[in-house]
Parts: structure tokens; sequence; C-alpha cells
């Protein structure tokens, strides 16, 4: 049986999730090859040329530039990333990497984060380049690999070993903003205009080997626990930024609460409120532990994985407060260090994506947020490019869009792709 046919951005993101660019970090990962060749013949369909660089095998970076109606503006950098974080699939109601469609959804990894959006760039490229017309200005398409491991083999190689791919670009557009939230029953979109830091570390413990039966004052591993219950338990501060104190003032102005908890007023936002409060101060997660190799060895070293995330500025205070958190016996070390960065909601293109929005939900206010995470803009800020969230979504106001994020069940709306598809046309014509 065939199935059924769905609009094109739908098929394309599912193509997309049903290659598996697991990425499991530390240069462990599938390779982004087939779905950057996937890209770049859709891209060649559009009779474009393309570029492709595998700085290392499988890890396959693609870009393609579209010639703009003036060539004397500056060229817009419109990204994505290839690569998914692994999924368990003895976890998910479908198949992770099935590509299903179901009850209007499409499900997968990838979906939100970010094949979706990678869709929804081929398809609104598609759409003007077939009906005979020209983006506003020169557009530089690119598809990294490695995104979901700081982009170390993706982003992060290519601007240092083709930065002529992006000639004459200033700003740049991408994943984690343009989407919908509501806010007490009133929906608004969040416009990303900055990234906290990124500071990856390693905690190491060391002890004395051991047989797991004796009287044993000198383990790693309880060394081990301590320094990451007590990262786990600590309580960061809240430091807003201009770009937070923005964002508080659209909850205030959507809620017509007047308060002087950020918290309180994040909880306004329904689903989005986890995501929201982490972007108020340093977050500092536990994400993996290692130690030891047989049930009666006490082993002489442990380790753990900590993802810390900074508010831009911070990141030196962080670090030291960390070891004083974990005390002198614990070694830090930093895997991957990235910077954080801040853009007044402000501008010309700020204007046009605000304004592309409004055409097609009209009378719904836009305001600025400071992202948790982190995107490949990071990586563009070397060559001078300022970078943004939009990726536009019209969401449910019961879907918890902000949580599947790297988690279960990963799905967004068809209806969402097909209005993220022609809000992004619509900017690309007129930007």
């Amino acid at each position: 049986m065939s199935e059924p046919q769905h609009p094109e951005v739908v098929r394309i993101a599912r193509d997309l999730i049903r290659i598996d660019t697991s990425n499991y970090g530390g240069g462990r990962a599938n390779g982004e090859r087939e779905a950057a060749e996937y890209v770049g013949a859709h891209l060649e369909g559009l009779e474009l040329e393309t570029a492709y660089y595998e700085p290392i095998p499988r890890r396959t970076n693609v870009m393609a530039r579209v010639p703009g109606r003036d060539p004397d503006k500056p060229a817009l950098v419109v990204h994505g990333h290839l690569d998914v974080v692994p999924a368990m699939a003895e976890d998910w109601t479908v198949d992770p990497f099935a590509g299903e469609v179901r009850d209007g959804m499409l499900w997968g990894r990838g979906a939100v984060d970010m094949k979706n959006m990678d869709a929804m760039i081929l398809t609104a490229v598609g759409d003007i380049l077939r009906a005979g017309e020209q983006p506003e200005r020169d557009l530089v398409l690119a598809f990294f690999a490695d995104e979901e491991n700081g982009g170390v083999e993706g982003s992060a190689l290519v601007v240092k070993e083709r930065p002529e791919w992006f000639a004459g670009a200033t700003e740049a557009i991408s994943e984690v903003g343009g989407y919908s939230i509501t806010v007490d029953e009133r929906r608004a979109y969040l416009l990303q205009v900055g990234e906290k830091a990124l500071i990856w570390i390693r905690l190491v413990a060391k002890g004395r080997a051991g047989h797991g039966s004796r009287l044993h004052e000198d383990n790693a591993v309880v060394r081990l626990a301590e320094a990451v219950a007590a990262i786990g338990r600590t309580r960061w501060p809240i430091r807003l930024t201009p770009t937070t104190r923005a964002l508080l003032q659209g909850l205030s102005d959507l809620t017509g609460r007047s308060t002087d908890d950020p918290d309180e007023l994040a909880a306004a936002s329904g689903p989005a409120e986890a995501f929201l409060r982490s972007t108020f101060r340093t977050t500092a997660n536990p994400t993996a532990l290692s130690a030891g190799y047989k049930h009666n060895v006490i082993p002489e070293r442990a380790e753990a994985l900590i993802d810390v995330r900074v508010i831009p500025g911070t990141e030196d205070d962080v670090l030291a407060e960390l070891q004083r958190i974990v005390g002198d016996d614990i070694v830090i070390e930093t895997v991957v260090r990235d910077i954080g960065m801040e853009t007044p909601f402000e501008g010309e293109l700020v204007e046009a994506m605000v304004g592309a929005l409004g055409r097609h939900d009209p009378g719904v206010p836009v305001i600025p947020y400071l992202l948790g995470a982190g995107t490949d803009n990071k990586a563009l800020t070397t060559l001078g490019i300022t970078g943004y969230g939009f990726a536009p979504l019209r969401l449910p106001a019961d879907l918890d869009f902000t949580g599947m994020f790297h988690g279960v069940d990963e799905r967004v709306p068809v209806e969402s792709l097909v209005f993220g598809q022609q809000v992004l046309a619509d900017l690309l014509r007129s930007y």
C-alpha cells in the first residue's frame, strides 16, 4: 500500500528523519553523508550549484548559494544541522526513525531538532525558485554536521576551512526561534536573539583500587557521586540580561501581572515554563556517569559529564564556583567551551521576521528571548555574522514543543510545518 500524499515539506522532513544521523558525541556518530547527499540532490534539482565539505569521513556539510535580486545587499545565511541526538526506540511510542505521520503530527527524531527546519528551508527556497522569482538578497544555504556535539566536527571546521562559502554575509537565521507559545491563553512568538555560553565539563575522581568486599574509605565512585549530587542540588541565582528583561516585560504585558519574580511570570507560559526559566540563570546538569568494570572491584577512577550553560560573560566565575562546589579532590576537565552571545531586538532583519509572522498570524506579539542552549550561529560569529533563531511554527497551546528537544516521542504538527514554510518563503522574498 502506498503512503498517503503529504505536503512537500512533510515529505522532505520525513525522508530526513528516516536517515539515521545519530550523533553520540566525542567523535562517535553515524555520520551525515547520506542526509547531506539527499539535501544536495534537492538543491541541484532546483538548479543550484552545491559544494560539499567532509573534513572527517562521513561528517558531511553541504551548501548552495541562491542569487538575489539586489547583489549589493549583504547575503543572508540560512542554515540547519543534519545530525540528531540518539533515540532509545524502546522508550518511544513509534519507531523514532520511521518518519511516521499520525494524528496530524510528523513523529521521529529530528521532527523538532531540526530536520523540520531543514525541510522548511528547502521548500521555502523551492517555492521562490519554482515561481521564477529570486530572493531579495543572496542566500547562503548551509547544512552542517555535528551540531549536537557542539559543532566541533561540523560548523567550527567549516568556518575555518571554507570561509568563502559565507562571503558577503552579515546575518544568519537558524533553529529554536520563531515558534509560538501560549501565555495565559494568548499566543505569542519567541524570537531568539541570543544564546547562553556552552561549557561541557568532565568530573574526574580518583581513589584506591581494591576488592569490593573490603572496608574501603578511598572510593572514587563515592567521591564522584558526592560531587555529582552537589552540582545537581545547586540552585544558581537569577542573572538577567537585556534580552531576558525584555522577555519578562513581554510576558508581563501579555498577562497583566506585575511581579519581581521572573519564575512566576514564566509559569504563565504553560509547557514552555521550564525552557524559559533556564534562560534566567546558569544551569549545570549531570548527564553521564562512568566507573568500574566488575561488580567486586573498586575502581581507581570514576568520571561524570556535566552540561553547563552559562549566562554570557560569567563563564570563568561559573567554573570557579563549580570547583568550589565539588572540592579540590575532584578534577574538572573542560571538554567543549563555546561563546555566549546576545543581540539587540532591533534592526531590519528583526523587523522583517516580525513582519513575516504578522502577515501570517496577524495581531500576535513577538517577544525576544535568550536561548538556554546553543546553535551553529556560535561558529558563524567568528566570521562576523550575527545569528538569530527563526524557525517559524504556529503550535497548539497544549503541545509541549520545547520539552521535545532531545526528548521522547518528538513530533511536530503537519500544519505547523506548512505554516513555517510559508512564513520563511515570505521572509526570504522580502528581506
